[in-house]
């Protein structure tokens, strides 16, 4: 057990380098103001344009909306929702095949090639054939997301099924646990830290492809209001959606790291130790 004021000084040096995070954003942001003011550049707002134009735009609505204006309504939670959609497909697709795969490595060696094959391919070259599929539209565009995001969870997945501690299972079928009892007790436990790193990857891969797919041809969405920036040359609307994009990739993060630390907080705990 930790004593009073070893926690208390650890908890000092985390609020410390929050604060020192902070700051250095902060700076990076002021610097960005002095420059785009003096330099004057069409190419580069300040951030104080940006920002302006991100409140007015997206988040200056009623407070029984959430401060969400109709255009945000219209266009950011369309796009939350293909990203939470194509994440559930592969979480759903990857998880338990990868899980499947990791127990059996006679069926990954023959599948293996075609595994490797099916990830390499771009995801970009793929949307035609899946606007042959789906045509233009939202199952198009989580078709996208969800062929891109399922490979870091299933391979991550495999891989951590695949490295279940013999000993474990021994233990298991010692005290004469089930199959079903050592999935649930054993094998789904030691996947989770490999798994939690395939969705980590996975988030980043579904902001990108939910623009791609947007752009390539939807009625709505941030990627859609990107397209629309770009083809009026309307500079600061890009770099607020960019901006947008950065800030919604990092909340989303701050969201996995907290289910990651509640749902592992063992895994932590033994690491520590």
């Amino acid at each position: 057990m930790r004593r009073p004021g070893v926690r208390w000084a650890g908890l000092r040096w985390a609020r410390l380098r929050w604060v020192s995070r902070w700051a250095v954003l902060a700076a990076g942001v002021a610097a960005w103001q002095l420059w785009a003011s003096q330099a004057r550049s069409s190419f580069f707002p300040p951030p104080s344009k940006i920002v302006a134009r991100m409140y007015h735009l997206w988040f200056s609505g009623p407070v029984a909306h959430v401060f969400l204006t109709p255009d945000a309504v219209g266009n950011i939670l369309p796009s939350l929702g293909r990203v939470f959609a194509g994440l559930a497909i592969a979480t759903a697709v990857g998880v338990p095949l990868g899980i499947a795969l990791g127990r059996s490595p006679a069926i990954t060696a023959y599948l293996n090639p075609l595994l490797q094959f099916a990830r390499a391919l771009p995801v970009v070259t793929m949307a035609p054939v899946f606007i042959v599929l789906f045509k233009i539209g939202t199952q198009m565009e989580v078709a996208t997301i969800a062929f891109g995001t399922v490979w870091p969870i299933l391979l991550n997945t495999i891989d951590g099924a695949a490295s279940v501690d013999p000993v474990q299972l021994e233990t298991a079928r010692a005290f004469k646990l089930s199959r079903w009892e050592r999935l649930v007790w054993v094998i789904v436990p030691a996947c989770l830290p490999k798994a939690f790193a395939g969705f980590r990857l996975s988030l980043s891969l579904s902001l990108i492809l939910m623009v791609f797919a947007e752009l390539v041809g939807s009625s709505d969405g941030i990627g859609y209001e990107m397209g629309n920036a770009t083809n009026s040359f309307d500079l600061t609307l890009l770099w607020s959606t960019i901006v947008l994009l950065g800030i919604l990739g990092y909340l989303l993060n701050g969201l996995l790291s907290g289910a990651e630390r509640r749902v592992l907080g063992w895994h932590a705990a033994n690491r520590r130790d």
